[in-house]
């Protein structure tokens, strides 16, 4: 496949487009209506369009397409997601259901066309795709499975009401901090061990971490947190302002050394995330979990009372040789 831009798979008048950051409010506009057709309320933010296009290893005017009705409305797109550089590819696609539906399979097979360029440009051989659809989006699963994808696990979206009762004590030994700027490169010290034994992990050096989550984002670092034991760092906790538009603090990502797991390092930390949104007036917690995840994080997320808002479904497409 070649990636040409090219509308003649579309309804007569439709069009096809990269975006500009001018787009970001018509494009945000389109997922909402996607994820209120999936999952029944939006589930995606101004900043998750931003980091789309803008983040590490993505060139919007190579690697995200818009389609375009008669009116030069934008009703669907896609885009291309890989934040660590790695042999792996993320496509999105989202769709108007009620409007840009047409444009479906031609904004997929751009986004497949683009992939073997970028495994190229990005020093690999080959590079693997992957697609995540709603159980509900049975026309979108069944044109996954036509061009070839194949279901491999499937991913839960959890929730929980705020303010929640969890204890503050700390376990024996354990301390939590919120951090500056001056302890990223610990932070992303441990975050990188801890998610080493985690097999979907694509590491990424600590330069790629700050572009992709503090270089072009708003950081709130009260909502940033580090723990340790005995002294040594053990945990961390990374939030994010992803779901601040549903009053939701969101839990970006958790992360616990190996060596001090099921010690209450993950709970403690989760307690003083809630607490802290809590306090912001914030009435709900979120965070994404694999449930396929060996450490099986998804037993603490429902023993803090946690539960499953939708599950999410990720096929695969394998690498061209």
């Amino acid at each position: 496949m070649t990636d040409t831009l090219s509308a003649d798979t579309l309804p007569e008048g439709w069009s096809l487009r990269h975006p500009t950051l001018d787009d970001v409010p018509a494009i945000l506009a389109v997922a909402h209506a996607s994820d209120i057709a999936a999952v029944g309320a939006p589930d995606f933010s101004t900043e998750d369009v931003l980091e789309a296009l803008t983040g590490p290893y993505v060139d919007p005017a190579k690697d995200s397409w818009v389609a375009l009705d008669p009116d030069g409305a934008i009703v669907a797109w896609a885009f291309i997601e890989n934040g660590a550089g790695g042999p792996r590819e993320f496509v999105e696609v989202y769709v108007d259901p009620a409007r840009g539906a047409a444009a479906r399979r031609t904004l997929l097979m751009l986004a497949l066309a683009r992939v073997p360029q970028r495994a190229a440009e990005l020093g690999h051989p080959r590079i693997t795709a992957r697609a995540g659809a709603i159980p509900t989006e049975t026309e979108y699963i069944a044109l996954l499975k036509e061009v070839g994808f194949t279901f491999i696990k499937r991913y839960a979206r959890m929730l929980i009401e705020l303010p929640v009762s969890l204890p503050q004590e700390l376990p024996e030994g354990v301390e939590i901090r919120t951090i500056t700027r001056d302890d990223l490169p610990v932070f992303h010290r441990v975050f990188d061990t801890a998610f080493r034994d985690t097999p979907d992990y694509q590491p990424a050096p600590l330069d790629v971490f700050l572009q992709r989550y503090v270089d072009s984002a708003e950081v709130r670092w009260d909502e940033w947190f580090l723990a340790t034991v005995d002294g040594e760092p053990a945990g961390v906790l990374q939030s994010s302002d992803q779901a601040l538009d549903q009053n939701e603090g969101w839990v970006k990502h958790l992360a616990v050394l190996k060596e001090h797991r099921r010690r209450g390092v993950g709970q403690a930390l989760l307690a003083r995330a809630f607490g802290v949104y809590a306090s912001k007036g914030r009435t709900l917690a979120g965070l994404g979990v694999d449930l396929a995840n060996p450490t099986e994080a998804v037993r603490l997320y429902h023993a803090v009372g946690m539960h499953a808002k939708y599950e999410a479904d990720i096929f695969e497409l394998p690498a061209e040789d």
